[in-house]
């Protein structure tokens, strides 16, 4: 645990090796790592969180002003903890993914590589023009509020069902619907964020570290179109898609997650290894990648 004048930061490690920081998504916490965790088999040193406001991460965000800033900092308490001045591999699942985004356009603590999973960046669909693609996001998140504030309790469900498919929520375990149910919140906050902070393919473009980005073959269009615009902005970026899975393949797909995970520090740790952009089926344009390679 990292203690904090503004409220503690959750900080588990274990392993040894090469160091991990992994960074879960919304409604979840580092637990939430440990498939993947146990498909690494201890060959890495592997330090987990969560964002604010789940897990044992306290929430410092304002709802007035849900200040994106602020997952930028913890985020970075955490590496800085976990480096001791040395690169950390960052990876982040969903919103953890947009968060570590923004940390590596900072560059304010040391990172050696950059492994991103399907984060939920909408504005760059805007920028770019992807009206149709970005309207998806707004029309989902909107219905969702709307159906929040209007008492449905399970509201969240929409979102869910958007990132994992139709029935995905419904098929969770009661204790992980509860969780999501009791953090809506805490969601919305993180959805907020997700719109109000800006991003561009220039903005991406300050990125210096290997990274690697990769989405589900299954996953909302959206999704894929958002991240492969992300893969695309940063230069030697990698993109790949995951045969099979959808949003939240740290679950259903951790051996072919981890498998990405050590591509990307072998990749990292190769010294004069090429940085070329190549999709996972071979095509050098992400775009026309999304939803059609695999990993394998």
């Amino acid at each position: 645990m990292i203690e904090d004048v503004r409220g503690r930061i959750e900080f588990e490690d274990q392993g040894c090796g090469p160091t991990l920081v992994l960074v879960p998504g919304s409604c979840s916490t580092g637990l939430a790592w440990r498939p993947v965790v146990k498909a690494l088999d201890g060959r890495f040193r592997c330090v987990t969180t969560s964002l604010l406001g789940y897990g044992q991460t306290a929430e410092r965000r304002l709802e007035d002003n849900p200040s994106v800033e602020l997952e930028v900092e913890i985020l970075e308490r955490v590496i800085g903890k976990a480096s001791a001045g040395a690169g950390v591999h960052l990876v982040g699942h969903s919103f953890g993914g947009a968060i570590a985004l923004l940390v590596a356009m900072r560059r304010r603590v040391p990172i050696a590589s950059l492994t991103v999973l399907e984060a939920p960046v909408p504005s760059i669909l805007k920028h770019c023009g992807e009206d149709a693609h970005y309207r998806a996001f707004r029309e989902m998140t909107d219905a969702y509020f709307a159906g929040w504030r209007g008492g449905d309790r399970q509201a969240i469900r929409t979102m869910i069902d958007f990132y994992g498919g139709e029935g995905t929520y419904a098929a969770w375990p009661e204790r992980v619907r509860a969780y999501a149910v009791e953090t809506t919140p805490v969601n919305m906050l993180d959805w907020a964020c997700a719109y109000d902070q800006p991003l561009s393919p220039e903005m991406l473009a300050a990125i210096e570290v290997p990274v690697s980005v990769a989405v589900g073959a299954r996953s909302h269009p959206a999704i894929c179109r958002a991240n492969g615009l992300v893969a695309m902005s940063i230069e030697g970026a990698t993109f790949k898609t995951v045969a099979g899975a959808a949003h939240f393949m740290i679950s259903t797909h951790p051996a072919h997650v981890a498998e990405l995970i050590e591509a990307s520090v072998r990749a990292a740790r190769t010294p004069g290894a090429p940085k070329s952009l190549v999709a996972a089926n071979g095509n050098t344009d992400p775009l026309s990648a999304c939803c059609c390679g695999t990993t394998r």
